[in-house]
């Protein structure tokens, strides 16, 4: 189906376009939402508000950009602001726990879940401390270096999902493999 008349379709709110849009791009936003956040459950839950967003918000597309760079846009932006939100509540419940109040840590491991075809490490341990350490790069760096290496989308892919040239794409991986170097050997330096 030629790309502006299926936009248009949905547009109108056409069933079977919304249809052909989630049979042709569930499996998408479903590997890159767990490549963000490697747990099933919240990935499914992320995907189908990435999904909602798209329903809700799909007359607001331009058609600057094809209709799946907009969509991993989307995708993206749900993953981090996930990872945020997560982030906070265990900020939270860690004040919490410390003055007194009878809320308990979260004590769950987040990393559930490592079955995602593009982790490939041998334990579950060493998966973990990978995705601590990329949760420590800024949300530009994270974003960049989870669609190259866990997703294997290129660089001028990744440039046209976050707006901004490939030369910044290059320049943001370089500086998350430099981190994550360093996030790592210092993780491994303060474990022996």
């Amino acid at each position: 189906m030629e790309e502006e008349k299926f936009i248009q379709e949905l547009k109108e709110g056409k069933r079977i376009a919304y249809s052909h849009l989630i049979d042709r791009f569930e499996q998408k936003v479903f590997t890159t939402c767990i490549s963000f956040v490697p747990n099933k459950e919240d990935a499914e839950d992320i995907a189908q508000e990435v999904f909602l967003e798209v329903f809700n918000s799909i007359n607001k597309f331009k058609g600057n950009s094809k209709l799946s760079t907009w969509i991993y846009r989307i995708t993206t932006n749900k993953c981090l602001e996930f990872i945020r939100k997560k982030n906070a509540k265990k900020r939270f419940a860690f004040l919490q726990s410390i003055f007194g109040n009878e809320i308990p840590v979260d004590k769950a491991r987040y990393f559930t879940e490592m079955n995602h075809p593009g982790i490939i490490l041998e334990h579950k341990e060493k998966s973990e401390v990978l995705f601590k350490a990329i949760n420590q790069l800024s949300d530009h760096q994270r974003v960049v270096f989870t669609l190259s290496k866990i997703d294997g989308m290129s660089n001028k892919e990744i440039s046209e999902i976050i707006n901004k040239s490939v030369s910044s794409v290059e320049s943001l991986m370089f500086r998350a493999k430099k981190n994550l170097q360093t996030l790592l050997e210092n993780f491994y330096k303060n474990d022996n």
